[in-house]
């Protein structure tokens, strides 16, 4: 059935959490004035020690973020001495706009491109690096990797949407990481650095946000930070954080009717229509503490949670209208997340020594309206009747029902990961890191397609109701060492190589499809013989495909006159009619398997001949691995690899108050991952063609008095090499067995992405009042790779990326007005100035579904009031 990137779990009791993070933020306005009484506490980044990760928010407001110190390369360094593409998004900076969650900072990367349907639900693309449709929770792995302070956390459901509050600074590394980060590191990768516990002094901050959005609801904020030193040697900082976020899109009167005509069935969704139908709230908190175990040792433990509820649809329908759409269930998502990490630093003699492990635990759940899917297959049968006439959806007496579907979905996503490495001193001219890494990650896969008042006989077994399901579990392993080694030939020249072997192991087990009818043909005797089989009338998939003891199918008991009864069991996946995805063995089934191993490099050559230029040559790899498709009749699919040619350059100009970096690169993406819609609209990946990708990108920013800069921009030109074809191998060149011909652009990516910020300060007696205005821009391009499909079931021939449409070219302003004084902030703010309609994303809910393409906008204008206090 369907690919819904939504990733789904249990639903959790938040009453005692919310007044828990209430009391938090209450605390923290409380203890304002009482610590003013006792004096003015040290400015937090002005107090930060070296290594920290704060220093790079510098003390005059009207510059940008100063020398921004980054750990890329597993070292602290100078981003000016950093040979790799990385832009860096300091504490200043995404404080003066206001950055609360991944949209708002993707923004301003240049290499950055996503897909998202709501919030939560995000693929991260760098570079072009896109197919499109890759963000399954059973599908590739990310091909961009996302880091949380040393920690990955980036799972096989997409990217975790955190929160961003007292953050240190956001790093974009584009370009294969293969060598430090790894599997999901193949294009690029994103690192949250926060700010770290400080035993130098309490202080901490509080912020509120209250906005309007137009043609949508009332939307407001509250975050708050505390820092508590408790001795020389130990503190701890606490972050709490409340955001609702208000809905715009409107669910309306609508009303489907099903064939056959006359007689049929019309419903309405009267009882679902409502305005500002997708509203969010996101809580949670994160607390880290510091302990100083000698002068040489520290250990850092953390916690962070994180929940979001959404309500509604963040996609509308243009053939309704403008922000509006028609839906006939209940819908929703909730999301939560935990983790605890450890990261202990120390030294061994003078080299560095570095120990970073974490669990993640992810559980969400969803309702999303699938009543399109319903509506499609009645107009392709409509010759036959429609779903009335062509398939059984009829209740336990025997009558046709109402045929609208929707989909329960819940994903339970764990992952363990652990990291050891070591640094020789940064000062001597050969320099190594190495490495092991190890990560394990699962999640418990289930998708229950319902019809309500269907009959028990042509349900999925065990599930009355439900005409399709999927209940699968997933692992996925991944052992590596690598190491990188620098050697300066000269006091400007350094040349280094670097490796990773890595070993990755993912298995698949589970049940997927349609159920059995457990009735009895007299003619026949067996049970499991009687018809319809089911809803669908399907012979083939689901139960029929099970396993039984002696290693055959049902299906193949039925046919052959065998015992139709005697299934095999399994360990992994819990309460499933029977399993049809895995492997027989030792008289039950067990995961189906698909490993591999291999080597990436990266080759680097950098010269710096002075301390305001550098410029550097690489050559590197990334990849990502094979897997299982969880539709077990379809293939496995293979890993495919990212090899990277660039050449950077970092320059420093008007002492130091202007930096102009930049990068150009060609990339070949060799036999890349394709995700797409098969038959019975359920996702199926399989190795596509070859692409090449050449690109341009860069970022400055300039200080001058009370006048600050930053500009940023990319070009890509992200093309395939060889035909997409409806197999790996084509099998016909000139026929319908080519998807997409060769020299086709490569989906998603805007071929230009640009943007810019300008703020100016000056002060008004005892205030700085500033003025800041954000212009941000991208090109259109394709929301779907795909140029010819054979439609299952009419041999029609669809055109996916014309009928679900491009996304259009859009450009967007912010704008604020605000003033600082002593440690108080006010800014009034406009985000979208001009209520621009961009749209995100484009998708349709079933492989034919292309009656009904939905558009993901961009948040309409907002306007808003923000207060801040620090202490």
């Amino acid at each position: 059935m369907s690919s819904h990137s939504r990733n789904n779990g249990g639903i959790v009791v938040v009453s005692y959490k919310r007044r828990m993070l209430v009391q938090l933020l209450a605390s923290a306005a409380i203890a304002s004035p009482a610590v003013a009484q006792t004096g003015t506490p040290p400015d937090p980044v002005a107090a930060a020690p070296s290594g920290t990760g704060q220093t790079d928010a510098p003390q005059n407001s009207s510059t940008t973020d100063g020398d921004i110190i980054v750990t890329a390369q597993k070292r602290d360094e100078n981003i000016q001495n950093v040979p790799i593409s990385i832009q860096a998004i300091g504490t200043r900076r995404l404080d003066q706009l206001n950055v609360s969650n991944f949209n708002e900072y993707t923004q301003l990367l240049p290499s950055v491109a996503f897909q998202s349907t709501q919030p939560g639900v995000t693929t991260v693309y760098m570079r072009g690096v896109a197919s499109g449709g890759d963000g399954n929770h059973s599908g590739s792995l990310p091909s961009v990797g996302t880091y949380l302070d040393e920690q990955p956390v980036t799972t096989i459901g997409g990217t975790l949407d955190i929160h961003i509050y007292d953050v240190a600074r956001i790093e974009s590394l584009a370009g294969p990481q293969g060598t430090l980060y790894g599997a999901s590191s193949e294009a690029g990768t994103i690192r949250i650095i926060t700010n770290k516990p400080d035993t130098a002094a309490f202080y901490g901050r509080v912020d509120g946000e209250v906005n309007s959005v137009h043609s949508g609801g009332i939307g407001y904020s509250t975050e708050g930070m505390l820092n508590i030193p408790i001795s020389e040697r130990a503190a701890l900082r606490v972050v709490g954080f409340y955001q609702r976020d208000a809905g715009f899109i409107d669910n309306v009167p609508g009303t489907r009717s099903f064939l056959p005509q006359p007689g049929g069935i019309t419903v309405d969704n009267d009882q679902f229509v409502e305005k500002d139908y997708n509203d969010t709230e996101t809580y949670g908190g994160r607390a880290a503490l510091k302990i100083d175990l000698d002068d040489n040792w520290t250990a850092t433990p953390t916690l962070l949670y994180q929940e979001q509820r959404s309500h509604g649809s963040y996609a509308f329908d243009p053939r309704v209208g403008d922000l509006q759409l028609q839906h006939f269930y209940p819908e929703y998502r909730k999301d939560r997340f935990a983790q605890a990490a450890l990261t202990i630093e120390g030294q061994l003699g003078n080299w560095d020594v570095t120990y970073a492990g974490a669990y993640l635990d992810r559980r969400a759940e969803q309702s999303t309206d699938y009543t399109d899917y319903s509506e499609a297959y009645d107009s392709l049968y409509s010759s036959v009747g429609g779903l009335a006439g062509y398939f059984y959806y009829q209740d336990a007496a025997g009558n046709t029902i109402d045929p609208r579907q929707r989909v329960i979905g819940r994903d339970h996503f764990k992952k363990t990961s652990q990291e050891l490495r070591v640094a020789s001193p940064a000062d001597q001219p050969f320099r190594i890191v190495a490495g092991g890494f190890y990560q394990r990650q699962s999640n418990l896969i289930f998708q229950d397609y319902q019809i309500p008042n269907l009959g028990p006989d042509v349900s999925v077994n065990g599930y009355p109701g439900t005409l399709w399901l999927t209940r699968q579990h997933r692992v996925d392993k991944d052992y590596a060492v690598f190491g990188e080694a620098s050697y300066d030939l000269t006091p400007t020249l350094t040349l280094t190589a670097g490796g990773r072997a890595f070993i990755y192991d993912n298995s698949l087990v589970g049940f997927f499809g349609f159920g059995r009818n457990p009735g009895i043909d007299p003619d026949d005797g067996r049970p499991y013989s009687a018809t319809p089989f089911n809803a669908a009338g399907s012979s083939q998939t689901g139960v029929a495909g099970c396993y039984l003891a002696g290693g055959g199918t049902l299906r193949d008991a039925y046919r052959n006159g065998g015992d139709t009864t005697a299934f095999l069991p399994n360990d992994d996946v819990g309460a499933i009619p029977c399993t049809n995805l895995g492997v027989v063995k030792g008289g039950k089934v067990v995961p189906k398997r698909a490993d591999g191993q291999g080597v990436t490099y990266r080759f680097n050559a950098t010269w710096k001949p002075t301390d305001l230029l550098l410029l550097y040559a690489t050559w590197s790899k990334g990849f990502r691995p094979g897997g299982i498709n969880r539709r077990g009749d379809v293939g496995d699919y293979d890993a495919d690899f990212l090899t990277n040619y660039e050449l950077g350059w970092k320059t420093t100009w008007l002492d130091g108050r202007l930096r102009v970096n930049g990068a150009v690169y060609q990339q070949n993406w060799d036999q890349f991952q394709f995700s797409f819609l098969g038959e019975n609209s359920f996702t199926v990946i399989q190795n596509g063609p070859d692409a090449r990708i050449r690109g341009i990108e860069m970022d400055a920013n300039l200080g001058v008095g009370p006048l600050s800069l930053t500009a940023s921009g990319s070009y890509t030109d992200a093309k395939t090499r060889t035909d997409l074809c409806r197999s790996v191998t084509c099998l016909n060149t000139d026929g319908e067995d080519v998807v997409t011909p060769a020299g086709e652009r490569l989906p998603i990516t805007p071929r230009f992405k640009l943007s810019g910020t300008v703020r100016y300060t000056v002060p008004i007696g005892a205030a700085k009042a500033y003025l800041q205005g954000l212009v941000a821009h991208q090109s259109s391009a394709a929301s779907d790779i795909r140029q010819r499909v054979l439609e299952t079931g009419t041999g029609r021939l669809a055109n996916p990326a014309a009928e679900i449409g491009r996304l259009p070219a859009y450009t967007t302003a912010n704008l604020a007005l605000g003033a600082e004084w002593g440690k108080y902030t006010l800014e009034l703010f406009a985000r979208n100035l001009w209520d621009e309609r961009g749209q995100i994303a484009r998708f349709v809910q079933c492989g034919s579904c292309y009656q009904r393409p939905y558009a993901v906008p961009i948040t309409p204008r907002t306007i808003g009031l923000r207060l801040g206090a620090k202490f």
